[in-house]
């Protein structure tokens, strides 16, 4: 059975400032298009079962700097929408809300009535990830790949292993990293995590 591994996007403007960065579909920056290049030498020619991107372009760009050919947008790897809080830094909202966590009270309607997203909702899109990829990963030798956004595979990785939505708060994930996860006597572990990938011997 085959990894699934996790990439995050290269910095853009916004994860550079703390601003919480949804559906806002900004590019990376320069210095995010160089992080990205430096996955390159672990994904150029590795056989992967298959590669999936959020639509939104800082994702796509870093998986195609990154060496990963061939990707699918899947519309369920969008980062959490944000609502309200879309563009707003945690320390700007604590400054009306100081109890504020993303994680356990979610966040106000957009401005133009858009509810934003609940963890619980990302997390209903992620089991839908994670239901389609346990086919593929199952049949073939080969890992697959998802590049996406910092809450969403926190929240994936979180339902992964089996835990409520929420908790993935518990894996900081930093821009341009790498998490592997993997099983163990048949049940889901986390193999790596926020790293810097190095190839594989």
């Amino acid at each position: 059975m085959g990894d699934l591994l996790l990439i995050r996007h290269g910095e853009t403007e916004w994860s550079a400032t703390g601003r919480h960065t949804g559906r806002t579909d900004l590019p990376l920056t320069p210095d995010g298009e160089a992080e990205a290049r430096t996955l390159a030498p672990f994904f150029t020619g590795r056989p992967f079962a298959f590669v999936l991107t959020s639509p939104l372009r800082r994702a796509r760009h870093t998986a195609e700097l990154a060496g990963l050919r061939g990707a699918s947008a899947d519309e369920d790897l969008c980062e959490w929408d944000y609502g309200g809080y879309e563009g707003l830094t945690t320390a700007r909202i604590h400054e009306s809300r100081p109890d504020w966590s993303l994680w356990r009270d979610g966040v106000p309607p957009h401005p133009d009535r858009r509810p934003g997203e609940t963890a619980e909702d990302v997390g209903r899109r992620a089991d839908r990830v994670l239901a389609r990829v346990a086919p593929l990963l199952a049949g073939a030798g080969d890992d697959g790949v998802v590049v996406a956004h910092a809450h969403l595979l926190r929240v994936l990785t979180a339902r992964y292993l089996g835990l409520p939505a929420p908790e993935g708060r518990l894996f900081l994930l930093t821009t341009a990293t790498v998490g592997r996860l993997s099983t163990e006597h048949g049940l889901p572990v986390v193999a790596g995590w926020n790293q810097r990938p190095l190839p594989l011997a």
